[in-house]
């Protein structure tokens, strides 16, 4: 194998990793994490631009007033990811998207899917995300929360 060609594996890995971890800051409400991901400049479009961020401190801000509670209990998966390298320092990518949102106060939950879109950037030698958006494929909400379901655990709840 040539060297370019490990250096492409490797870049890709990079990216996967990446965006493993933009997920788990995401579901574990790790703002600092997240931003870590992310260039100054970024841009999102969720959910068909539903909800659109220009730049780190919006999007960063944008996620925690939605997201950051006790209440709110979220799992997303990507996996399947397609990445192309544009060049040395930027690449593309798609990842398939599954989702679970609970809001406990509100009393809903929510199953999805959707086609992430992402597109990435090497500064100073780390790879983070300059734009992701994601289109729905599909989307199931429940409300309310069927009483039969029990919550066993909350790793943002106090513990008694």
């Amino acid at each position: 194998m040539s060297q370019s060609s490990l250096e492409s594996l490797l870049a890709i890995e990079q990216i996967k990793k990446l965006k493993y971890t933009y997920l788990r800051a995401v579901d574990t409400h790790d703002w600092e994490l997240l931003s870590s991901t992310l260039t100054k400049d970024c841009s999102a479009r969720y959910d068909q631009g539903k909800y659109s961020y220009d730049n780190r401190d919006e999007l960063i801000s944008g996620l925690r007033g939605h997201m950051d509670s006790p209440s709110v209990l979220t799992m997303h998966n990507c996996h399947h990811p397609e990445i192309e390298l544009e060049s040395a320092a930027t690449a593309n990518g798609k990842w398939y998207l599954q989702d679970l949102v609970f809001n406990k106060e509100q009393n809903w939950m929510l199953f999805g899917t959707a086609i992430y879109t992402d597109h990435y950037r090497l500064e100073n030698g780390v790879w983070q995300i300059c734009h992701t958006e994601y289109a729905r494929i599909m989307e199931a909400v429940n409300s309310p929360i069927p009483a039969s379901l029990a919550f066993t655990h909350n790793m943002f709840e106090a513990k008694p």
